[in-house]
């Protein structure tokens, strides 16, 4: 799948008509978000679905005291007008859409970050962009009372429900892509692993139950090896696994001390888009550093221009705002040609890449230049 130069999302031949209506969905897009969620969370498209083709009226569903009628008219007259639910005879039926979000793990998901962790935050958008600051994590810094730079020094402390949303949309695309990856991962056979922005140790655990022989060093805040450690405690894989506490935006901070041991593998997934690309080539440079001369790089990503279809480039470019407003101020999805060109630079070649793993994932190889 080659680099994407020319993109619409438009229909063709899409009248003035049609472009000013798809305009008004836009302008009303809040609104929408939430009465289609109240009535998910509120329990009115199970409703709905559970009474089947012959739906219910709005009398049905008053009757047994569980919404007002005026809640009831108010929200599935949204619900309506966005396709979640359809109208028949003066009665309610869900309608496919409705149905995706009441089944749909991915809809559900992405429904929880954007509300949980992102919404209010959002607001600050403009200041965000304007500063480079994540100008909206204010929001989630007032729930918990702390103060944070960035919200990757707060994830252990994000209040709820933030934290299990935004760790549930994390996992989501990640946890589908780890069982997939491992023979890449291995098919070097590599004895030492660096995972840079090792998370909640996830692949570590995984690629340690892999291969007996390997040994993990994981690199990321001190806040999240905690987590990380406890997860390999947990799972009695710690003994092969070495924590490497570090800033990654302080780019006199090496990613092993002068005279350890060089690295067969370094590995990071969904990592490199919490950085600006100028954080990006300082960390590439540090990870070049770790190599032995046959050593490798392995970015495990989702880049918006590698999709195979257009739900999957729409989540993910509508994921970046999140980064701006509420992460770091600076980073967001990224083109996977902005990768390539950024390793270049710090002295690696492009080996292969591997599209279409788990929820869109990509995985580039590295080698040394």
């Amino acid at each position: 799948m080659n680099s994407l130069q020319d993109k619409t999302f438009s229909p063709k031949h899409q009248s003035a008509f049609d472009a000013r209506y798809e305009a008004q969905k836009i302008a009303f897009g809040p609104v929408v978000f939430h009465c289609v969620r109240y009535a998910w969370k509120r329990g009115m498209l199970q409703a709905l679905a559970e009474a089947g083709g012959q739906g219910l009226s709005v009398d049905d569903m008053a009757a047994t005291g569980r919404w007002s009628r005026y809640a009831l008219k108010l929200v599935l007259e949204t619900c309506l007008s966005c396709g979640a639910v359809s109208l028949k005879d003066g009665r309610y039926v869900l309608d496919k859409t409705g149905y995706c979000v009441l089944s749909d793990t991915l809809t559900q998901v992405n429904l929880n970050f954007v509300h949980d962790v992102c919404y209010l935050g959002l607001f600050e958008l403009e200041r965000a962009l304007d500063e480079g600051k994540p100008a909206g994590l204010k929001t989630l810094e007032a729930q918990a009372g702390k103060r944070w730079s960035t919200i990757y020094q707060g994830l252990p402390e994000l209040p709820e429900p933030a934290k299990s949303s935004w760790f549930a949309f994390d996992h989501l695309y990640s946890d589908t892509s780890f069982p997939l990856i491992l023979p890449d991962v291995f098919a070097t056979a590599p004895r030492r692993i660096m995972d840079i922005g090792a998370n909640t140790g996830k692949f570590s655990i995984a690629a340690l139950r892999h291969d007996a022989q390997v040994e993990l060093h994981l690199a990321d805040l001190p806040q999240q090896l905690a987590v990380a450690r406890q997860a390999l405690d947990n799972e009695g894989l710690a003994g092969r696994a070495h924590a490497h506490p570090v800033d990654l935006l302080d780019d006199n901070a090496p990613l092993l001390q002068e005279g350890a041991p060089g690295m067969d593998l370094v590995w990071m997934s969904q990592f490199l888009s919490c950085f600006s690309e100028q954080a990006i080539a300082s960390i590439l440079r540090r990870a070049v550093a770790t190599l032995t001369p046959q050593g490798q790089v392995l970015i495990l990503d989702t880049f918006w221009d590698r999709q195979r279809y257009d739900i999957a480039a729409y989540c993910l470019i509508n994921t970046s705002p999140y980064f701006t407003a509420m992460a770091s101020g600076n980073s967001k999805i990224y083109e996977s040609a902005d990768y390539i060109h950024l390793c270049a630079a710090a002295g690696l070649r492009l080996i292969t890449v591997r599209d279409g793993i788990g929820y869109g994932h990509s995985l580039l190889r590295f080698g040394k230049a």
